[in-house]
């Protein structure tokens, strides 16, 4: 056990972590020359056309050094905030990361919020400047700011390029030498923390561990605590680049176990392994997730709603941060309310959805969950526009409210008091940690900062500024539910519950955006925003004069059949409420709201 080291690359977005994984498998020989290609762990599609890490991925280094064999086993974390649950995941399963910072950049806002993640697990940091080859690298600055921040010695902090390969000699040697080896004893009564599982559609289900204590043989009969279900260890292994089957995994390794279960639910992220004829106790793994958007998923064709809640199970093993239960809707049929952690989180969801799984889903307006008092005293939990009462019948209603910490630069102080107190925010406290960083901590709705709070933070900030918050409770506010009507049928989906202040003006905006995006009839369609009986807004979309398919004379028969499979794609994607088609753009115009 002295021999292994267990760390994670943990970083803001952008600072080169799975670049500098690359290089460590290139050096170590991990990866034969074949095999290597630019983001090599990141082996989803999504992953590699927008250039960020999703997933944490685990992977196990061998490195000779000073005549022995040392085995590393590296996890490669995410960047962006809304998968901050993947990185405290991996740090459970480590005693070391690699803190990156980018050499032209500095200290951002996600280097902070991940190494004070790290810092809560105890983990040894290894400071590392990378990309200082770069032309506008400014080392001794962000050196300065290392130290402020960590209040490491200069000596400490490494040097390294991940583009070129600069001083991977030496952040391994760093590793092997600083890095605590793994306590553990493997006689002990087996303890393996879950961090991760994944869906094999022809070996069941994957579950990846972090061995604490015992051993874990071919053929040992297991439980899993948390669920009590018991199973036999078919095959146990480590992970390499593939999965390498092994006769048994110690303590301090981090490897995994096919059993061959096949239903979803009963594996949990966070669960601990453990022997049935010699169990051990229950290791407290992470902390439960705190979804901060909710939003109702739908499939498009309501048959196909068993399919979807089978996808949605073996998306969860996946991604541990993705809540839902039991949703209908008057428009959209039989589907599910989910929480994400933030609309980035969201959007991958859906596109993993038609990637993986090739469910169409329709997705509606996201919202927080309220509590609504009736005039009779009944205590109504809202999490959907459509369960808020009656107007007459509601005494009143309370929305969530958080204490929001946010850590950012001393320049852009203004713009983030003009966004926050736009957002109906309160500044309770404002202190300087160190003469570069400002922490403002605000009490604000939740309901406010679900749309595009992050987005615009990082834009009026340049992406300086982290956010990081926490829930304390609801107070009273005075909410309203806005009913979107075209022909005068409301459309369920597009409902909304938004503070009165802002109704009409949000109504206007999503009137004109429907006006865009909703194909021409052959009739006139009105498009109305209401909050009750009262119209707040409305826009005309005029009839259409012309028959389209007319142009289509003559020639071969292939042509209009090429048109008609076309419009028929189309058609998959668009939705009949009354007589009214509303494409699933629509539902996503909400998010794009000015």
């Amino acid at each position: 056990m002295k021999n292994i080291r267990n760390f994670c690359i943990i970083a803001h977005i952008d600072h080169g972590k799975s670049t500098l994984a690359d290089r460590l498998l290139e050096y170590t020989k991990t990866i034969g020359e074949r095999d290597m290609m630019n983001q090599v762990l990141d082996d989803m599609d999504l992953e590699r056309e927008k250039g960020i890490t999703i997933k944490s991925h685990a992977i196990q280094i061998n490195y000779p050094y000073n005549g022995e064999e040392y085995i590393l086993n590296l996890i490669d974390t995410p960047g962006h905030v809304d998968f901050s649950y993947e990185v405290s995941r991996a740090l459970a399963a480590c005693e070391g990361a690699l803190l990156l910072v980018d050499a032209s950049q500095g200290i951002q806002a996600q280097t902070i919020s991940n190494l004070y993640l790290a810092i809560d697990n105890d983990l040894e940091i290894i400071p590392v400047i990378n990309k200082i080859d770069m032309d506008g690298a400014m080392i001794p600055e962000v050196r300065d700011q290392i130290i402020d921040l960590i209040g490491c010695k200069e000596e400490d902090i490494l040097l390294a390029s991940g583009k070129s390969g600069i001083g991977i000699e030496a952040i391994l040697q760093a590793i092997v030498q600083r890095i605590p080896s793994p306590e553990g004893n493997t006689e002990a009564p087996l303890q393996a923390l879950v961090f991760d599982s994944v869906f094999n559609s022809f070996r069941g289900i994957i579950v990846y561990y972090r061995i604490l204590n015992g051993t874990i043989k071919k053929g040992d009969k297991i439980q899993f605590i948390a669920t009590g279900a018991e199973y036999e260890a078919q095959e146990v292994g480590v992970l390499k680049l593939t999965m390498t089957p092994k006769n048994q995994v110690q303590a301090g390794d981090v490897g995994y176990v096919i059993t061959g279960i096949k239903n979803a639910k009963e594996i949990k992220v966070g669960d601990t392994i453990t022997l049935a004829n010699n169990p051990g106790v229950m290791i407290h793994g992470f902390e439960e997730v705190k979804p901060m958007v909710f939003a109702g998923i739908f499939p498009v064709n309501t048959d196909e709603f068993e399919e979807l809640r089978d996808c949605m199970e073996k998306l969860q093993l996946n991604d541990a941060s993705l809540t839902f239960e039991l949703e209908t809707s008057q428009a959209l049929g039989f589907g599910f309310r989910c929480g994400f952690l933030g609309l980035l989180h969201m959007e991958i969801i859906q596109e993993r959805l038609e990637r993986e799984f090739n469910q169409t889903v329709i997705t509606t307006v996201p919202n927080v969950g309220f509590i609504a008092y009736s005039s009779k005293g009944e205590k109504l939990a809202v999490n959907n526009p459509v369960e808020m009462p009656d107007p007459t019948k509601l005494n009143r209603i309370e929305e969530p409210y958080i204490k929001a910490q946010i850590i950012t630069l001393p320049d852009y102080i203004g713009n983030i008091m003009t966004l926050c107190l736009g957002k109906r925010g309160i500044l309770i406290n404002q202190s300087y940690l160190t003469t570069t960083r400002v922490e403002l901590i605000f009490e604000m709705p939740l309901t406010e900062i679900v749309f595009d709070f992050y987005d615009k933070l990082k834009s009026s900030t340049r992406g300086y500024a982290s956010f990081d918050y926490t829930p304390i409770g609801y107070r009273e506010a005075d909410i309203v539910k806005m009913d979107i009507l075209l022909n005068n049928d409301k459309v369920d989906a597009l409902s909304a519950l938004i503070h009165r202040s802002r109704a009409q003006d949000f109504g206007r905006k999503l009137c004109e955006k429907l006006k865009e995006l909703l194909p021409r009839q052959q009739f006139q369609i009105a498009i109305q925003a209401a909050v009750g009986a009262k119209v707040i807004a409305r826009e005309n979309i005029s009839a259409m004069r012309k028959d389209v398919t007319a142009k289509c004379y003559g020639g071969d028969i292939s042509r209009k059949r090429k048109l008609l499979e076309k419009q028929k794609e189309g058609k998959k994607r668009m939705r009949q409420i009354g007589n009214v088609e509303i494409p699933q753009e629509a539902f996503l115009a909400v998010l794009k709201l000015d």
